[in-house]
């Protein structure tokens, strides 16, 4: 990991699949946002909190447009992945609620694939996003309107459950769906990590590349500032494909640990969790000392190949 410029050129080659296009890594280059038409750094801190209105019973009604559609992204500096995502980015949008608000989520399919959106949480059957129960497959050219309560509050997810499943998510579908308690959290600089990967070689086996939020060593280029002393919340997700299991590794400082956001206690306090795929938690930390921080998965193979970053705390 050392001094974090990547120099990986194993599985970017034509030799090893040509999933990717284009060149490896240049030594202390980054891709091109702009084209790529999101930035990590925007993600971390990007909450979608929707179109609101009140309903005649007093609570709250939440709406989104969401939409599917394929799209080349710049994963490494001059390789193209091409992806399939919600609303134009890897990962979509963070969806943001609170307990007992109505949503809905009327989501369009302008992909050539079909596709859904699953979300974990309580609801109906027939909004459950799977093929044959309730509307089903949502295919090219379709839209449909997901509506439910949000419940339980705590940190969730969504993707797309159109087999065959491993593809749709490695290709992108997926996002982070939060539901607050009525009551709140403490006030804190939050965030969001999504932990993925990238099967450039479209094998089934394993990933070539990992990141948080999309861009492989994103935030070793573009450390996240945090204030000194300041309550500094994490909401960490999990959806990497093809591997087992993922993991998170905060350098030089503990955190406490709340699995699934469902509790307003914490389970533990330390500096690693390990999440199987689909699960999620809450980290909350604050950084007694000035300076960088390094975090990434405690699995070197991971961090070597794009899932590591910094913290900067400043005073």
């Amino acid at each position: 990991m050392g001094g974090g410029d990547p120099t990986i050129a194993h599985g970017m080659d034509a030799s090893h699949g040509g999933g990717i296009n284009g060149p490896a890594f240049a030594q202390g280059s980054t891709v091109d946002h702009v084209a790529n038409g999101f930035n990590p750094t925007d993600i971390l801190r990007s909450f979608d909190y929707g179109k609101s209105s009140t309903l005649a019973d007093g609570r709250t009604l939440r709406e989104w447009s969401i939409s599917a559609s394929d799209k080349d992204i710049e994963v490494a500096p001059g390789a193209s992945f091409p992806a399939w995502t919600f609303n134009g980015r890897v990962p979509g949008p963070t969806l943001r609620c609170t307990e007992g608000d109505r949503l809905q989520v009327r989501f369009t399919n302008d992909s050539q694939h079909p596709h859904t959106m699953h979300f974990h949480g309580i609801h109906p059957a027939e909004m459950d996003g799977v093929p044959m129960i309730g509307r089903g497959v949502i295919s090219p050219g379709e839209e449909f309107v997901y509506e439910f309560d949000a419940e339980p509050f705590g940190l969730h997810l969504f993707h797309c459950h159109v087999g065959p499943l491993a593809e749709h998510i490695a290709r992108g579908m997926y996002g982070t769906f939060i539901i607050d308690p009525k009551q709140g959290r403490p006030p804190a600089d939050e965030m969001v990590m999504v932990m993925m990967g990238y099967n450039t070689t479209f094998d089934g086996e394993g990933n070539q590349l990992y990141a948080v939020n999309g861009i492989p060593f994103h935030y070793n280029h573009e450390p996240v500032q945090v204030r000194r002393g300041e309550l500094v919340r994490i909401y960490l997700v999990n959806i990497l494909e093809y591997d087992p299991i993922n993991s998170f590794h905060l350098h030089g400082n503990f955190f406490d640990y709340y699995p699934t956001g469902t509790r307003l206690t914490p389970a533990d306090f330390t500096d690693t969790v390990v999440l199987g795929q689909g699960q999620r938690g809450i980290c909350e930390v604050r950084f007694p000392h000035p300076g960088q921080y390094m975090f990434h998965a405690h699995k070197t193979e991971f961090a070597d190949l794009g899932w590591m970053g910094f913290f900067e705390v400043i005073p």
